[in-house]
């Protein structure tokens, strides 16, 4: 066979290869999906501490340094200014509420504009839900944990976190609770419901912690800018619930353990006052 025509065959095989590949790609917020390759129970085979030894891609779930979650301690946070506001550029979207077997997520379908981080643009893709709440502050945890996934155009991430603890009904998730109540308990359950406002989602306040840290599930990928707004709002026990019951193992959780800090800086932003 000639040389030429080795070259060729060996030219389509890498097309074949690159394309299965990329058909099999995570989705486009970078979590992996599919709840039967990981679970929350701390001790079982696919755990959390053994996310990192079930796929050679997710190593970076047990060697990574900057992993998250972390527990924000206020005696080592650095108060500073100059980090400035978060601008958020929301838009109305058309979205879908999936039941992902370890989580509920809302996809917005086309984006539902976008934030800036160091100047860089991040559009929202999708959020989802924890509980109890990953992030702890000062030790604390509390009942509910909102994560905005953002990606910006070079694949980089951004994450706004906020945390809620029990108390009044949270008036984004009441919008949402006949869909929830639909997929709450069907695996991989799926439901459009038509378009969404992220503006709705109520921040209460400027203060923020960012610091650099992981994706929390599979494939933990590192380099992610948290943004965790200071402000802790509040949610009802129902409204927990309805969150909760996507969690199809027995751990009664989708939360993370608290990740080892190794030395990263984590600022706490403050708006000066005049």
């Amino acid at each position: 066979m000639e040389k030429s025509s080795i070259k060729c065959m060996f030219f389509l095989l890498f097309v074949c290869v690159t394309v299965i590949s990329h058909s099999n790609a995570a989705p486009g917020d970078g979590e992996t999906e599919d709840e039967h390759e990981f679970n929350y129970e701390m001790e079982g085979e696919r755990g959390p501490k053994n996310w990192g030894k079930l796929k050679p891609e997710w190593k970076m779930c047990g060697r990574g340094k900057m992993q998250s979650p972390i527990d924000l301690l206020n005696k080592r946070v650095r108060i500073v200014s100059h980090l400035g506001r978060l601008k958020r550029d929301y838009r109305p979207s058309n979205a879908t509420l999936k039941n992902r077997g370890h989580d509920m997520m809302l996809r917005f379908e086309d984006g539902a504009g976008r934030i800036h981080v160091k100047g860089r643009p991040y559009t929202l893709r999708q959020i989802h839900w924890h509980s109890p709440s990953e992030h702890t502050i000062n030790g604390k945890r509390f009942a509910l944990e909102l994560h905005m996934v953002h990606e910006s155009k070079n694949g980089r991430f951004a994450v706004v976190t906020i945390l809620y603890k029990i108390g009044r009904p949270d008036t984004f998730l009441q919008s949402l609770e006949n869909g929830l109540e639909e997929v709450s308990d069907k695996h991989e359950a799926e439901k459009n419901i038509g378009i969404i406002d992220p503006k709705k989602i109520k921040f209460g306040s400027r203060k923020y912690y960012r610091y650099i840290g992981s994706l929390t599930t599979p494939p933990c990928t590192q380099n992610v800018v948290w943004t965790v707004l200071k402000k802790v709002r509040t949610v009802t026990r129902e409204q927990v619930r309805l969150l909760r019951v996507s969690v199809h193992d027995d751990s009664n959780s989708n939360a993370r353990p608290i990740q080892r800090r190794n030395k990263r800086r984590v600022y706490l932003y403050r708006p000066r006052y005049h």
